[in-house]
Parts: structure tokens; sequence; C-alpha cells
């Protein structure tokens, strides 16, 4: 990881295999399943977002799989007084604070923080209270990432959407600094900083070379490999694509 030890820990989002299920109403494929050859084939941490609407991830997934996650569960959540009921009782290892919007297809930028300073400072502290550690998934910006910081957050997750759909070198290259600016002023200020969105097998390379991204998270594009090779060889892959064989 951008430790020194040229190692940057990976985590699979399993929402879409949920998806895939929920698209008929039946039992598979089950995200459950999913975790755990992901662990097998090498993971650092298993992420699942809890929508409100629950169009994906149902409150059943998650009660098993903090029974069954060996490595780390990382749950995304609206900062809803129901979400944090539900992490309260769950405690799942770490707790990433989210947006959410019914209408939007998946998450679509990051928390305003510096707007929400105090309500997000209270959730942040209850959870932690209870031994959660806390996220928020940022925009690379400067002052979210400072008031993250004002927040008493654990760690920010930069939002690197606007980098992966960038069309063009010239946008790919602007939004690639924005990212490195952000994570060098998170680290700056003790921050743990991780990284996710629209990161695939390829564009993932520039992002785990900045040393201060301590991990990946991601979800769409292992999965959608994972309809090809199967979600432990999509997860190696990705594996080797970050750095460190798995």
């Amino acid at each position: 990881m951008s430790n020194g030890a040229g190692y940057t820990r990976l985590g699979v989002n399993v929402d879409h295999v949920a998806t895939v299920r929920q698209a008929r109403m039946v039992q598979v494929p089950d995200p459950v399943e999913a975790a755990v050859l992901a662990e097998l084939a090498g993971c650092d941490g298993i992420i699942v977002h809890l929508r409100e609407d629950r169009r994906h991830i149902q409150d059943r997934d998650l009660t098993i799989l903090r029974r069954t996650v060996k490595t780390g569960l990382n749950l995304e959540m609206a900062s809803t007084q129901e979400m944090v009921k539900i992490a309260l009782e769950i405690k799942p290892d770490t707790v990433t604070l989210v947006p959410e919007r019914r209408d939007e297809l998946t998450t679509e930028g990051g928390l305003e923080v510096a707007m929400n300073l105090e309500y997000l400072k209270k959730a942040a502290r209850l959870l932690q209270d209870a031994d959660i550690r806390v996220s928020l998934f940022v925009d690379p910006d400067v002052d979210q990432v400072k008031a993250s910081h004002r927040v008493g957050a654990n760690a920010i997750e930069i939002h690197t959407g606007k980098y992966a759909d960038a069309k063009t070198r010239e946008s790919a290259e602007s939004e690639y600094q924005r990212v490195l600016d952000a994570a060098k002023i998170g680290r700056k200020l003790k921050l743990e900083v991780v990284a996710g969105h629209g990161l695939d097998y390829r564009n993932v390379r520039r992002i785990v070379q900045i040393p201060e991204i301590v991990e990946v998270n991601i979800g769409h594009s292992i999965v959608a490999r994972a309809l090809m090779v199967g979600m432990e060889g999509a997860v190696r892959e990705m594996r080797r694509a970050i750095g460190g064989v798995s």
C-alpha cells in the first residue's frame, strides 16, 4: 500500500450481485456467497451499501455478512436515524457515510460535509462510541477533506467517478490532480485515505500510485468481470492490477 510496503488494500463491493438477484426477486445469486469467494481470492474487505429503498442489498444480507466476513465489513449508508440504528445493531467494522438520492442509478457524488458539519459530527460520534470506524465519501475537494477532519472521521474515501469517466486525456489529468491533492491534504490531516467509484482494471493503476491512498474500493467492474471468469478469478485479476499477486 502506500505504506511503503508496495501494497494497496482491495475492498470488494458486492452490491451488484444483489442487483442481479433482485431483478428476479429470487435467492440467487447470493452476495454472501460472492463475499466468501472474494475473500478466498485475496481481497482485504467486503463492502455493501444498504440503501433506504433496499434496491439491492437487503437487511438479511447484512446480518449474515456480519457473521461470515473474515476480513473487514464496510457498510455504506446514508446518515439517517434509521441507518445509524441499524449500524449500531450490526456493528460493521467501518461505516462509510454517503449521500443518497432515490432516483440515482448509483452514488453520484460526495457528501456535502462542510454544510452539514454538526449533523455529521453527531452521527460519527454515535458510531465511534460503538467502536465503529467512520469514513466519509467525499469529492476530491480540499474544503470537503478539511471538513471531514473537523467532523472527526477516521478516514475519507475520495470519489474517483469524474476521473474514471473522463473522456479526454486533459480532463483525466485534471481530475487525477484533484484526487492527488485531496489525498495529500487528507494524509496531512492524519485521515486514512481510500479511493473508489468507477475504478476498473485499467484506470485503477494510476490511483494506486498515489502514495497516500492505502485502499481502493471496487464493485461494478469486478462483478462484471466475474460474469466471465467467476468471482475468484475477477478478484485475483484486480489484485494483480493494483499490485500484490493473489
